[in-house]
Order: C-alpha cells, then structure tokens, then sequence
C-alpha cells in the first residue's frame, strides 16, 4: 500500500507532512546502513522528480534528530559532504556506524543500501509514513522550491493559454 501524496496546490501544511515522512523513513534507516534519495521518494510515493524533493526536505534536516548522513545518492557517493559543518564529517559518520567506503570512496549499496520499500512491511511502512507521522517545519524556501522550481512535481505552471498573462 503506498501512501497517498499530497494532492492540489502545495501548502505549507502539506510540505510540513511531506517532510515529516521523509524524516520519519530517515529515522527508521537502521545504523550501519544506508540509503538513497530515490528509494525515500519512491516508499512515500513521489511521483517523477521525488528524489530532488526528498533533497530538499533533507537540506533542511538541521536540528540533529534525523541521521542525515544515511542518505547518500544511488551511485553510493556521499552528496552531501559539506552539508555537515565540515568535508570528511558524513563519511566519518557513516565510518562510524561501521560502513566502509571502496576504493573510488563510494558506498556498497548491496551490501549497506537500505530500500524501505523492500525492507520494511507494507505494514511497517505505512504505521511510518501514515497520517501518524509527526510534521516538520517547512521553510519559506522548501515551499518556494515545491511550487516554482521547474523540477517540482508540485510546481505550479501558469495556464499557457490565459489572455491576461
């Protein structure tokens, strides 16, 4: 069962639960394992584009409560290196949790890849993501991201064929 995506304009009430989700899947990625913008955005049901979504939601995962560092991109390469105050910090983190990186400093996905589509329950995966998931503060900026950048699924695309535009 996959859960339903928010429907019509974009709100800030909206982007808030959608970025509750996200989180909420981050959190539930076990230590010493990973996974992908991609594999987040398809368990929650974002349609094409989703994992640029999920990117977003996860650049504002500032507060320390959601292991970040877990979210690397399909290739198994670190995308988001500075974004932990300093580079070397999300490689140190995930060595930490007992990941090791190969020779070309990527991630082993089959080995450490965690897809929460195919490892949680259908069960699992909605009691997470369900209307229970706790909402997360959209920013300004997520929301403006959500309903103008051209790679939003949620964009807002004016009526080409209008007279007054």
């Amino acid at each position: 069962m996959m859960p339903d995506m928010p429907e019509g304009l974009m709100t800030r009430e909206k982007a808030s639960a959608l970025a509750g989700k996200v989180y909420a899947l981050v959190r539930a990625c076990p230590p010493g394992r990973v996974t992908t913008y991609g594999w987040l955005a398809n368990a929650i049901g974002l349609p094409r584009g989703g994992a640029r979504v999920v990117g977003w939601i996860m650049n504002e995962s500032h507060d320390g409560t959601v292991p970040a560092q877990r979210v690397i991109n399909s290739k198994g390469e670190l995308s988001g290196a500075w974004a932990f105050g300093q580079k070397g910090r999300m490689r140190k983190l995930l060595e930490d949790e007992g990941i090791i990186f190969d020779a070309k400093e990527r991630v082993d996905m089959k080995r450490y890849g965690w897809d929460p589509a195919r490892d949680l329950s259908p069960e699992d995966l909605a009691r997470i993501v369900g209307d229970d998931a706790e909402p997360a503060p959209a920013s300004d900026n997520l929301l403006r991201l959500l309903l103008d950048d051209p790679a939003s699924p949620f964009r807002i695309v004016p009526d080409a064929g209008r007279a007054d535009e």
